[in-house]
């Protein structure tokens, strides 16, 4: 036991010199994305297509600008060495460098990745990180998958690798790729593969290493070298320091340049040694393309090999400094295992073998995510030197107003493949997510995400690379209360008041651009577009409405008063120690009370957005003769004024006087605003003080209808739309048309609006998560008091225990049955039986409202990994969600 702690505090140490500055144990990690082509940053077309400006057959020739990829990557912090596996099996058209996928154009449900991969373990320093690639034997069938998704409708489920037979009989090859780091600087590579299949077959594995090309665009940056020393390569680069890189056994040394293949892709130009210099020569036997002095910015090291039936065989490479001696790479990866075993088992020894390994897989998702992201816009629009003019266009197209953006950091990616970008409100809940096992990390995303080279002057947050103008929900100051919260539990004292204060600076700027330029009138009532939740209403949110209307966002308002709230509170926190702060408290305070008195009467009308008949909250659209009217949808928006909740305890607010003071006023003075909110002048359980948008009977009447079954509740979770709408579809007559809004559990079956309608009844996380911390927050104030009917538990139940219900309706996506399934693979017999893929898990972007399937993004473990602190609630602990 002792030693089992000691090993657990070996990557606590680690953690504790990284915080501190002694060590940069982040230096390096697996921060090479996964897809570098057919994101916007990488495109330079007139029309702004990026998948076809720069597609999966320009990569593996075509130098990149901003950022790299590579199966199974790693790279420094900065990527200006990258290492990654590469693999031929003596069929594929093409040496498998990357992962490949069907663009937007290309899938019946929008761009997909089209691989088997699964990320199974990492540390959050990457002391040990460990991901399984599935390789197979035959001929990787590209074009099938292209054709295969292009012809079937959407009304079909999308045709993946696991359905094309290219599996049957095993035939294929696990590919274990692990790091496993001997020191900050040094990293050891251990790939073990191992033949699944009936009868012998060959292998070529290459581990390419290769520098970021930062010298070919006119900037003044120093070329570096990688050239063959003794039995291995040594690296120059002037940024980073001079290493070594070894590989054990190699039989090939391979060397050219991560330059462009002008002849090849554009008929144009000439590149001595091309960056598809190994394509060509492992492929096609070419060898001009390889530099025969063994000199260039790309190398490999190249093992050939038959393997037989079941057999396993291993190779190992090391990157160390040049004055470091090579580690022992068995030793190294050994331990580090060992110590990522306890790291973990110290943090999920409250949960089954089940759930810990659940937690475990998630975890190791989160890490596997991390993606160095480098962007300039300014460059971007106005060309490189040394390129050619850009069209004229880019001045005022895509995200021509976010010229200053210049990023140059490792980012939480949504994933790593379909989303290797940031997305703001993405990476406000993956910062809560990673915070359990990191909150140092988890600190630096939102901070990053809010420095100036992001934030824009005008104080708004670029939504994500593909449209920086969208707006998101404005969830970061929820974010950085709860990572604050968390990271107190760890530490043990009044927490990072610098961090907290820091932050809420940006966000008060943040908070000042929703004001300005969301609340059109003035009213307190909000726009904000789709915010996110893609097809939510019957309008296309994102463009302006027809002449004539004018529509009041029941989530936007939400958001902003969830916003209020939690604002209102990091600025309680502050006054604790500057007392300064309580007036903005009290600002806050009074944004959120304001919010309610609109959303009880739009514009003044009369009319709110609570429907009295139905007992829901719906948006509201004003004709032009000022009258409202309520567009009759039940969906997730609705039940958004849950998540507008906050407590204080009786003696924080005792050591605020003037915020009291405040609250006294605002009883004797605006007696009508204080009556629309809840009760919070009367203590409740344990004294505590309740803020919320809701009094009791709105929050019953919600939570009935958000635990019914025929309306809300899955087996899995809270649907984004009510089932209700499957029966019974929302028609709004308008202009000659019929516009329509009904329950879809699954993948979109209409293109509408921008060309999917995932938010018409799918299960998502995120929402789910915050649906859950609500119902915790009002069980501190109201206790036991407070019940609502749980037919499951065949009576009434607490709020608390609806919570710890809802916590483990979402644990059961990913748990096995009784007949030993997992919904989210609904019936691919393959993943739910198989026993070379049964224990490995995907944490899917959202899931089917009915059924539990994972949908969308499969890989997406960035904000789906918030099952971590889930798994805990659903288990009896509330470790990993502190509220106060």
């Amino acid at each position: 036991m002792l030693e089992a702690r000691v090993m657990a505090g070996v990557e606590n140490q680690r953690l504790s010199e990284h915080s501190s500055g002694s060590v940069n144990w982040l230096l390096w990690g697996p921060y090479l994305s996964e897809r570098q082509w057919g994101t916007v940053r990488e495109d330079y077309s007139a029309s702004g297509d990026a998948w076809n400006d720069f597609p999966h057959e320009h990569a593996r020739s075509r130098a990149y600008r901003w950022g790299e990829d590579g199966l199974g990557g790693w790279s420094d912090e900065r990527q200006r060495l990258c290492m990654s596996v590469a693999l031929w099996n003596g069929h594929d058209a093409i040496l498998k460098e990357r992962l490949f996928g069907v663009t937007n154009a290309q899938g019946n449900h929008g761009e997909d990745v089209k691989e088997s991969y699964f990320f199974l373990d990492g540390t959050p320093t990457h002391s040990y990180q460990r991901m399984l690639y599935k390789y197979p034997q035959k001929a990787f069938p590209y074009e099938e998958l292209i054709r295969a998704n292009q012809s079937r409708s959407r009304l079909e489920e999308e045709f993946d690798l696991t359905q094309s037979g290219i599996f049957r009989e095993n035939r294929y090859f696990d590919v274990f790729i692990e790091y496993a780091k001997a020191g900050s600087r040094s990293t050891c590579q251990q790939i073990t593969v191992t033949n699944r299949g009936p009868e012998a077959a060959p292998l070529t594995l290459l581990t390419q290493i290769w520098c970021r090309n930062v010298w070919s665009w006119g900037e003044p940056e120093r070329k570096p070298t990688l050239r063959l020393r003794g039995e291995g390569i040594q690296i120059s680069n002037a940024e980073l320091g001079d290493y070594r890189f070894q590989a054990e056994d190699a039989q090939e040394w391979l060397f050219t340049d991560n330059e462009t293949n002008f002849t090849r892709l554009f008929r144009a130009g000439e590149c001595t040694w091309p960056k598809d210099a190994f394509h060509d020569y492992i492929v096609h036997g070419n060898a001009e393309g390889v530099n025969p002095d063994r000199v260039g910015t790309k190398a490999a090291a190249v093992w050939r090999c038959m393997l037989e039936p079941g057999e396993t065989k291993e190779f190992h490479t090391t990157l160390c400094p040049i004055d470091e001696v090579a580690p022992d790479i068995a030793a190294v990866v050994t331990k580090r295992q060992a110590e990522a075993d306890q790291f973990f088992q110290r943090r999920t020894d409250d949960l089954s073998e089940e759930r810990a390994g659940i937690y475990r897989q998630a975890a190791a998702g989160l890490t596997w995510s991390k993606q160095f992201y480098r962007f300039n816009v300014r460059r971007w629009i106005e060309g490189d030197p040394t390129g050619p003019k850009p069209p004229a266009s880019r001045a005022t197209g895509r995200n021509s107003r976010w010229q200053h953006v210049n990023a140059g950091e490792i980012i939480l990616m949504p994933d790593t493949w379909e989303y290797p970008w940031f997305a703001a409100w993405d990476l406000a809940f993956h910062a809560v997510a990673y915070a359990p096992i990191d909150p140092a990390f988890a600190k630096e995303q939102l901070l990053h995400i809010t420095n100036e080279w992001y934030l824009h002057p005008n104080g708004q947050l670029p939504a994500y690379e593909w449209a920086f103008d969208d707006a998101n929900p404005p969830v970061h100051g929820w974010a950085a209360w709860r990572v604050f919260l968390i990271d107190r539990e760890r530490r043990g004292d009044r927490g990072d008041i610098e961090f907290l204060e820091r932050v809420f600076h940006k966000l008060i700027l943040n908070f000042g651009w929703w004001i300005n330029r969301k609340d059109a009138d003035g009213q307190n009532i909000f726009e904000g577009g789709f915010l996110g939740m893609d097809n939510l209403g019957v309008f296309d949110r994102s463009q302006p409405l027809p002449p004539g209307l004018k529509l009041h966002q029941c989530d936007a308002t939400a958001w902003m008063a969830m916003c209020s709230l939690n604002l209102m509170r990091i600025a309680a926190e502050l006054a604790l120690t500057n007392p300064a702060y309580e007036d903005i408290a009290a600002k806050f305070l009074d944004h959120f009370l304001r919010i309610a008195s609109a959303m009880n009467n739009v514009s003044g009308q009369g009319l709110g957005l609570w429907d009295e008949e139905d007992q829901f909250f719906y948006d509201v659209v004003t004709k032009a003769d000022g009258q409202p009217f309520p567009l009759r949808v039940r969906s997730i928006a609705g039940l958004l004024p849950l998540l507008a909740v906050e407590t204080l305890e009786a003696e924080h607010i005792e050591k605020l006087p003037r915020f009291a003071q405040r609250l006294d006023w605002i009883l004797k003075h605006e007696p009508g605003l204080a009556s629309l909110v809840s009760r919070w002048q009367q203590a409740g359980h344990k004294e505590r003080r309740l803020f919320s948008l809701l009094r009791v009977h709105r929050m019953k009447s919600l939570l009935h209808r958000m635990f019914d079954p025929a309306e809300f509740l899955s087996p899995y979770g809270i649907r984004a739309l009510s089932r209700y709408h499957l029966e019974n579809p929302y028609v709004l007559p308008y202009d000659g048309r019929n516009l329509t809004v009904g329950y879809d559990p699954g993948e979109s079956k209409i293109g509408a609006f921008g060309g999917n309608s995932n938010w018409r009844g799918p299960i998502w996380m995120p929402v789910n998560y915050l649906l859950v911390e609500a119902l915790l927050q009002f069980h501190q104030y109201y206790g036991d008091f407070i019940t609502v009917e749980c037919p499951c538990a065949g009576g009434n139940a607490n709020l608390r225990d609806w919570a710890v219900e809802l916590a483990t309706r979402l644990v059961r996506l990913f748990e096995r049955d009784e007949a030993g399934c997992r919904p989210i693979f609904a019936n691919d017999d393959l993943l739910q039986r198989d026993p070379y893929f049964r224990d490995y898990l995907l944490y899917p972007e959202y899931f089917h409202g009915d059924t539990g399937r994972g949908l969308g993004a499969t890989h997406q473990t960035g904000w789906t990994a918030l099952i971590m602190p889930l798994l805990k609630l659903a288990s009896g602990s509330q470790s990993d969600i502190p509220l106060r």
